[in-house]
């Protein structure tokens, strides 16, 4: 099973199917993960395909999902976001 590392390019996964939530911004402005063999993640900017890939861990995924559901990060979007 291939071992994958932060920063490596997102094009370089091999067999990766990208996927972007249906809230995303028609400009292009979203995030794209793909499932890896091994379980983990990788995660890109739609902007910059190419660029680089964070991995992350099921476990690490799930916690941040469960935070951004509790609303965690909402200070970070700002007002509009929330109350859309």
């Amino acid at each position: 099973m291939p071992r994958f590392t932060n920063g490596l390019p997102a094009t370089s996964i091999d067999g990766a199917v990208w996927r972007k939530s249906a809230r995303s911004n028609p400009n292009g402005n979203c995030v794209e993960l793909a499932g890896l063999p091994g379980g983990e993640v990788a995660v890109r900017n739609s902007r910059d395909p190419e660029g680089p890939a964070l991995i992350y861990t099921r476990a690490e995924m799930t916690a941040f999902i469960q935070g951004a559901k509790d609303g965690d990060f909402d200070d970070l979007v700002g007002p509009e976001a929330a109350a859309g």
